[in-house]
């Protein structure tokens, strides 16, 4: 199909992410699913569309940028270790300065957490996700792709911020002067037993993903 299949993925991944999250479509979504169905299909049409813009860019004609050499899948791995790890820790957090969820029901300012080191970890992750997947991947096709997700992730956190900021008032920036006060180290002992949790889950994750790539991407990330 040439770069026509790879093109339509990618105008279907746009579509998805920028209608369902209008104010009215949203409102009609939630109404007829409830918050957590939206939150669950919305989430589903995310990970279903990604995964054939992913396919598709394998299907696309091959235009080499730079050759693929050992060091480049190292970096990839680290770096993902690290994003698995954020994802566990910021999954299912209250946090009043990020996009849907549970947003701030039971958030305490007091003790932000992760939050106090990113506003948005989530975003964060996709941008990692995105960036440690470049140097192995020196075809034009997938530059554009994991390039486009990176910058979409880091336009993201302004994209947020002002929706929140607008949403919120005044109280955005109470609570942003409290999270930017909290001590960055240690962490508060109560809540060291759930981040071990946490972690131990971002590292069986990071294990799966690992078993998965070569079954569901076509890749062995090792070496």
């Amino acid at each position: 199909m040439g770069w026509s299949e790879y093109i339509l993925a990618f105008a279907v991944f746009f579509l998805s992410h920028s209608l369902p999250l209008r104010p009215s479509v949203k409102t009609a979504l939630v109404a007829r699913l409830g918050r957590r169905g939206f939150g669950v299909a919305y989430s589903a049409l995310s990970l279903g569309v990604l995964y054939w813009l992913i396919v598709a860019a394998g299907r696309a004609p091959y235009v080499p940028l730079w050759e693929r050499v050992g060091w480049q899948g190292h970096v990839t791995l680290a770096v993902m270790l690290g994003v698995c790890l954020l994802v566990a820790l910021a999954v299912g957090r209250p946090n009043p300065f990020s996009f849907g969820g549970r947003e701030g029901a039971g958030y305490d300012p007091e003790r932000p957490g992760l939050i106090r080191y990113t506003r948005h970890p989530l975003l964060l992750a996709l941008a990692l996700w995105a960036l440690a997947h470049l140097p192995p991947n020196g075809d034009l096709a997938h530059v554009v792709l994991f390039g486009l997700f990176a910058g979409f992730a880091l336009l993201g956190h302004r994209i947020v911020d002002r929706r929140r900021k607008r949403l919120m008032g005044a109280d955005w920036a109470r609570l942003e002067a409290l999270r930017r006060a909290a001590p960055l180290w240690p962490p508060h002992p109560a809540a060291w037993p759930a981040t071990a949790a946490r972690l131990a889950l971002g590292l069986a994750g990071f294990a799966l993903l690992i078993a998965l790539h070569p079954l569901v991407i076509g890749v062995a990330p090792l070496p």
